[in-house]
């Protein structure tokens, strides 16, 4: 058992055995990827939940992730596999803040992995007792195809 892989290979498990608990900065792992998703950013909101949903699917890990905006047509809560929450303040980084609360107030914080390459979140995560995997390692797990992924 493994229990702080933030490499992005292979598998990674919470200290009880069980999958890896992953909570997403969701902005961050969709600016890790300069495909021009600005011009964009309500689309580009809809296709991180569906590829996350679909790594969820395929793998069988607990995947939440929060959104500094919210798109109208996206409703916070389950979206197929995956848990979907958007900050309660506005601005930059502003799932920053409910990513360390939701860190803090976990009951085993310490099997759950933050996706995030902003150092201070990581820091604030740290410190609550989460682990840290940077969002491009993360993004290179998304992309991985599919029969590489363990069932």
């Amino acid at each position: 058992m493994t229990t702080g892989n933030t490499d992005g290979k292979g598998s990674a498990e919470g200290q009880d055995g069980l999958g890896t608990r992953w909570l997403v900065d969701g902005m961050n792992v969709i600016g890790s990827r300069p495909d021009r998703w600005w011009n964009a950013p309500d689309e580009a909101v809809r296709r991180m939940i569906d590829e996350l949903d679909r790594y969820a699917k395929e793998t069988g890990e607990e995947v939440t992730v929060v959104f500094d905006r919210q798109p109208r047509d996206v409703s916070p809560g389950m979206h197929g596999a995956i848990t979907v929450a958007f900050a309660s303040r506005r601005g930059r980084n502003a799932a920053d803040h409910e990513i360390a609360e939701m860190v803090g107030d976990d009951a085993s914080p310490a099997t759950l992995t933050v996706v995030t390459s902003d150092r201070d979140l990581a820091d604030r995560v740290r410190r609550r007792g989460g682990r840290v995997s940077s969002s491009g390692s993360f993004r290179r797990r998304l992309d991985e195809p599919s029969k590489g992924r363990p069932a």
